[in-house]
Formats: C-alpha cells, sequence, structure tokens
C-alpha cells in the first residue's frame, strides 16, 4: 500500500502512543487490504471504550492512511490540545449551524481532498448491555452520499476489556494481557442512495446498511452471533421507565 504524507503532529502522536500499546497489548489486526491506496474515504467504527480511538489509529496509521477524526469545533481554538488537533489534521465539527448537511463541511471537504475522515456513527460509546453497536447517527451516511466515497466498516474488540465503558473507575485493567482486534471489510455498498433525494428515510436506511456491515464484521470478531436488532437506547430507557411504572401500580393495588 503506498504511504502518504503523514506529517509532524502524526508522527509525533504516534511516537509517544504507539510503544505503550505495543508493550501493553497484543494484536489481532485484520482487513488491512481494504483500507484504499488512493482517494478520499470513510470509515465508520464502533465504539466501546475510551481506550478504543487510540487502537483503532494504531490500527489504521500503520496502513500508511492515517484517520482523521471529527471533534466539536470548539476544541480548536488556541489551547495546547487546539495545536495538536490542527496539527494532525482532525475534523472540526460545525455544530452550531443549522444546517445539518453544512454541520459536516469540512469532512466532505477533507475527504474531497484525498483524506480519509472516521466516524463514530454511534455518537458515543455503546450503551448496549452486550456491548453490540447500537443504532447509528445519520453523519456518516450524510457525507457518504454528498461525496460518494467509499465507506469502509470498521469492528473492534479488546479495548472494552481493558477500559470497560461506564465503570465506576476509568482505570486500565492491563493483566492478564489483553488482545486489541481490529477488522475491517468491504465498502459498503450504498449506490442505489446516490441519486435519491437525501431524505431522513433514504439517510435512515443507509445508515442501517453501514451499521449493519460493522456490527457483521464485530460477530467475526467476537465469534459469537450479533442481536437480531440494533440496541436503540432511548426505547430501553422508555421500557424500563414503563416496567417501573407497572411495578409501582402493582404495588399500590395491593397494598389497597
Amino acid at each position: 500500500m503506498s504511504r502518504h504524507r503523514i506529517g509532524f503532529w502524526y508522527r509525533f502522536a504516534a511516537v509517544l502512543a504507539k510503544p505503550p500499546l505495543v508493550v501493553l497489548f497484543k494484536r489481532d489486526w485484520r482487513g488491512m487490504e481494504h483500507i484504499p491506496a488512493d482517494g478520499g474515504f470513510i470509515t465508520a467504527v464502533n465504539h466501546n471504550s475510551y481506550l478504543d480511538p487510540l487502537s483503532y489509529a494504531h490500527y489504521q496509521y500503520n496502513t500508511g492512511r492515517v484517520p482523521r477524526f471529527l471533534a466539536k469545533a470548539g476544541l480548536f481554538k488556541g489551547s495546547f490540545v487546539g495545536t495538536v488537533l490542527r496539527g494532525t489534521g482532525q475534523i472540526p465539527v460545525y455544530r452550531e449551524t443549522t444546517d445539518a448537511a453544512n454541520a459536516f463541511r469540512a469532512a466532505v471537504d477533507a475527504i474531497n481532498k484525498g483524506e480519509c475522515v472516521a466516524f463514530y456513527p454511534e455518537g458515543t460509546l455503546t450503551r448496549d448491555p452486550e456491548m453490540w453497536p447500537m443504532e447509528g447517527k445519520t453523519g456518516a451516511a450524510r457525507v457518504a452520499l454528498l461525496t460518494r466515497a467509499p465507506v469502509i466498516p470498521v469492528a473492534q474488540w479488546g479495548a472494552n476489556e481493558a477500559m470497560p465503558p461506564y465503570a465506576k473507575e476509568k482505570k486500565l485493567r492491563l493483566f492478564p494481557r489483553k488482545t486489541l482486534k481490529v477488522l475491517a471489510g468491504p465498502p459498503v455498498d450504498l449506490s442505489a442512495y446516490y441519486d435519491k433525494e437525501p431524505t431522513a428515510e433514504v439517510l435512515r436506511e443507509a445508515t442501517e446498511r453501514i451499521m449493519a456491515a460493522i456490527t457483521e464484521l464485530l460477530a467475526e470478531l467476537r465469534g459469537e452471533p450479533a442481536p437480531a436488532e440494533p440496541y436503540n437506547h432511548r426505547k430501553a430507557v422508555a421500557a424500563a421507565r414503563r416496567k417501573t411504572d407497572e411495578t409501582g401500580n402493582k404495588a399500590g393495588e395491593d397494598t389497597k
């Protein structure tokens, strides 16, 4: 695979991050052949640990096509963090705009310039109790349909065992030594949506295809079948509240 210009700041970050990752973790990396050698593209990645951006970035850095992550635009203003974000070419997201498509204009520009933009379509750490991907948000699909760039699904597993999400204590569990697994798959076929108006329904269908591809890869990594339907946190919370209300009402009736 051809090497692309990575730049000083990305190499500097790699010098700091790679040695401890290599020493502290084992690696099971597969599917690098699916990372495009040239041209702009999107990666869509599942998110199950505060540590997994490092795991995924390490994987893709070694392909020669570094990922440009999305981050709130405000983080780019001043400070050392802002300097590093700008230097490594991360992508500001302008969430204050009322135009949903315009919110991702920097991501579209980066892809059109031949860069890789990495999306976490879930938008946050998974809330699924079994750590499967949740329903995705439509940002990745929106940018994919605007640019017609390849969307490479990526699944990862193992970082969550070293740093479980939502644990009471955010500390690393390094022993026994964990394996960071990353698997990239072939591009998701979204061609059926290219000539359609990007309505909410079209974006939702495209997003479901992306999330299904990620989930299929994760099932391969985990060696177990995925759930039939992706987890929807809002529906789960609403169902839990209904159950609590019904239990409370039943208890009240029993005391009469």
